[in-house]
């Protein structure tokens, strides 16, 4: 047969393409996040949808007969790739026609190596028959997570996801709840009148190094800078002081004590692992630090606590006391019971003990530099109070697909709500270890995987897994608008 006969049609894309408003919507989505896919869970190759949903379009439309005409469809898919428009059913309907019309058929779609979901959700935007695969497992329940479960079960997924995730959290608070006191204020102080009540967003942790000068000896709470709060409108940071060799804080600043005036809180003790003391003013090497870690002489000490008003704006912070030590002390107590509970419930570790990675020699492994401080197994990367909450809050989520089950559920369904209180797990997990640090232009915590590594943290912020921030009900709601997103499609 000849070419005459069966001409090769070219795709609108093979002619022209609006590149630069596409790319300029792609790098604002970075900036959208309720809603957003890339919110359920982190890959790392994730494709924008912005250009995924131009890019099929404009592959599966014919190219244009004239100047005119591609203008008028570039201006089309300008507007297409737009976030507000991802869900708009004057664009999305008209793009579906217009491939059917053009084809004469619904095209099959096909991402052989789909990821993060992006290619192949925005082709079943777009009214495809779309098949993806990978063979990543992570990236396959990423998938389930964004293609299948919420285009199946709809609106009544988003209502059970929610259910079951209170149930969660419920739960788990009637057990470890009480190892996350709330503070009563006993006498009027700098933000809080006699008999108020304010919740522990998270408590800010120092790790420790003995200082090396034989003459001193004291332990140095390493920290990379001392602010808890720089704002335009407000300033507060930790102030460190010494009596004899002990180093201590007071928090200064707007609505506190007067911050000295020759007092740089951007200037800590610690910087690339060299540390310096803050009594003699000695300095530990990078190498010295790091052995250190290595041998078991580090520490950690809780130096402050985060605090909320449910009726007052913004954070509040106090200097960390021996009640606080003292209730962390009891969940590393209980955390040596639940342990064994759980290795004979589950007939596994419930604190993973396999190897970190050495971050030695190139690529992959330098993206992890915590074996060189000593946390060699994925367990250490947490603290006991942490270590209580992730595996109760596991033991929970178990549960709570055993009870769907018991109570009549569809087992596959179960298992799809089941999936999502597990990626809520996985976002949790990561605002509740050792490496996140309390972002102090935002007073807000920060997770652990801030880019495609594992980096040292020596200052971190735990997180009150049952506050109205930063906790596991703040994660779901995140989830929850991912499945409402995605069910549209």
């Amino acid at each position: 047969m000849s070419q005459e006969e069966f001409p090769i049609k070219r795709s609108f894309i093979e002619e022209t393409f609006p590149v630069r408003e596409v790319s300029e919507e792609s790098a604002r989505e970075k900036n959208i996040r309720h809603g957003h896919i890339s919110t359920l869970h982190i890959w790392w190759a994730r494709r924008p949808l912005a250009a995924s949903r131009a890019t099929a379009y404009a592959a599966l439309i014919p190219a244009p007969d004239s100047i005119e005409e591609a203008e008028k469809v570039k201006q089309f898919i300008a507007e297409l790739c737009k976030w507000e428009n991802s869900l708009n059913p004057t664009y999305i309907e008209k793009a579906r026609e217009d491939i059917k019309r053009a084809l004469g058929h619904t095209p099959r779609v096909l991402d052989p190596f789909a990821g993060g979901g992006a290619i192949p959700l925005e082709a079943l935007r777009l009214g495809c028959e779309t098949y993806a695969s990978d063979y990543n497992p992570v990236a396959v329940l990423i998938l389930k997570a964004v293609l299948e479960y919420p285009q199946k079960y709809g609106k009544k997924l988003v209502e059970d996801v929610k259910k079951w995730g209170k149930w969660v959290l419920e739960e788990a608070k009637k057990e470890i709840g009480r190892f996350y006191p709330n503070d009563v204020i006993e006498q009027k102080g700098y933000f809080g009148e006699s008999g108020e009540e304010y919740i522990p967003v998270g408590y800010i942790w120092a790790r420790t190094i003995p200082c090396q000068n034989p003459s001193c000896g004291a332990e140095i709470p390493l920290m990379r800078q001392f602010w808890l709060a720089k704002k335009s409108n407000k300033k507060v940071a930790l102030y460190p002081y010494v009596e004899g060799k002990d180093v201590k804080f007071k928090v200064v600043g707007d609505g506190y004590e007067e911050m000295p005036k020759d007092f740089d809180p951007s200037k800590g003790t610690v910087k690339g692992a060299i540390a310096t003391c803050p009594v003699c003013g000695s300095t530990v090497d990078a190498k010295t630090t790091r052995r250190l870690f290595q041998e078991g002489k580090a520490g950690e000490r809780m130096v402050a606590v985060v605090l909320h008003h449910l009726k007052k704006k913004g954070k509040f912070y106090r200097i960390a006391n021996e009640k606080d030590v003292e209730v962390f002390r009891q969940a590393e107590k209980e955390l040596e019971k639940k342990v064994e509970e759980l290795r004979k419930k589950w007939g596994i570790e419930p604190v993973p003990d396999e190897p970190t990675p050495e971050g030695k020699g190139k690529g992959a492994e330098r993206a992890f530099s915590v074996r060189n401080y000593g946390l060699n197994t994925w367990g250490d990367l947490f603290n006991s109070r942490q270590k209580l909450a992730l595996i109760t809050f596991v033991d929970k989520v178990r549960e709570a697909y055993r009870r769907m089950v018991e109570e009549g559920y569809e087992e596959e369904y179960a298992r799809g709500v089941v999936t999502y209180l597990a990626l809520n797990f996985n976002r949790f997990a990561s605002y509740c270890s050792t490496l996140g640090y309390w972002h102090v232009t935002g007073e807000k915590m920060s997770p652990a995987m801030q880019r495609q590594a594992i980096a040292m943290v020596f200052d971190y912020a735990e997180s009150n897994p049952f506050a109205e921030s930063f906790s596991w009900i703040t994660n779901l709601d995140w989830i929850l608008r991912v499945i409402e997103h995605c069910s549209h499609a």
